[in-house]
């Protein structure tokens, strides 16, 4: 094998490691506020900054889960074939990767503006600490959801510079992307009921159980398009929004019709597939927004 090769397989493991693709996730949202600080598109420095600053942010935070999480990892038959456990990566490896990335989180913080930078080892820690939650509280899925819903907040802020009465908006997109995120992960985390239950890790499927799990993934998802709505009506947004929040929820019906509580085997549809499209979706629906409707 060449050298190429080698350095772009490395590549291709390390990616693996911290599912890069799930990137799309977190990044329409933090976009959103980006869009929504600017009232439009933003100064492209800045925007490539965010962007940045989003990647390695999550790149810590996955690689810091994958290290905590390796003996769980490789006592669990659905995850002990991931790089850690499987003896791809060397545990040396990824604690390297994780500190470098860490490093660059609150460097490019300071880049963007002295707030942004002061704030970045609170917002770390939060990213980080989430990795610890399932060891003592079923709360874990809100606290995931809290993690990923700093990305629109610090979007805005990358911008403002300042918490300024402007700021409502874009709590209600906070909001929705944390209701959002803890309800999918409710959805993803009835897959290892059974299996946390026996390791004596905490989630909501483990403790209430499979259907109503479910269950509560509904009313957040009911709570993601409340909050949805509240941003279209507090940041003054017309009808193509409003219509992107419409594909959304129907979306997410279409999430919770493919996962039920005696059938888990779309539980990838549900999770990649059909939350990618939330996201694209109505991060395209308020740049068209913006920039037709003003």
């Amino acid at each position: 094998m060449s050298r190429a090769a080698e350095v772009a397989q490395r590549l291709g493991t390390y990616a693996s490691l911290v599912r890069f693709s799930h990137s799309i996730f977190a990044l329409p949202f933090a976009l959103q506020g980006a869009w929504l600080a600017a009232r439009g598109v933003p100064p492209p420095v800045q925007l490539a900054w965010i962007v940045l600053a989003c990647v390695v942010a999550r790149t810590a935070a996955m690689g810091f889960n994958r290290l905590v999480d390796r003996e769980i990892d490789a006592a669990n038959p659905r995850t002990r074939s991931r790089e850690l456990p499987a003896g791809r990566l060397s545990r040396s490896s990824v604690v390297g990767l994780v500190l470098a990335c860490s490093v660059a989180f609150v460097l490019i913080a300071f880049q963007l503006n002295p707030l942004c930078g002061k704030l970045s080892p609170l917002v770390l820690g939060i990213l980080l600490s989430y990795s610890w939650t399932k060891r003592f509280t079923w709360l874990c899925h809100g606290l995931l959801g809290l993690a990923l819903a700093l990305a629109p907040l610090g979007a805005w802020l990358a911008l403002r510079g300042e918490i300024d009465a402007q700021i409502g908006p874009v709590l209600c997109l906070a909001g929705a992307v944390l209701t959002w995120v803890a309800g999918f992960d409710l959805i993803y985390a009835c897959q290892d009921a059974e299996f946390d239950r026996a390791a004596r890790l905490h989630s909501i499927p483990a403790r209430f159980g499979v259907a109503r799990a479910l269950i509560f993934a509904r009313w957040a998802h009911v709570l993601t398009v409340a909050c949805l709505c509240a941003l279209w009506w507090r940041a003054d947004l017309g009808w193509i929004y409003a219509a992107s929040i419409g594909l959304a929820a129907m979306l997410l019906v279409a999430e919770h019709r493919v996962v039920r509580a005696e059938d888990l085997s779309r539980v990838d549809l549900a999770f990649f597939t059909l939350n990618g499209w939330v996201g694209v979706g109505l991060f395209l629906g308020l740049v068209l927004d913006l920039a037709l409707l003003g």
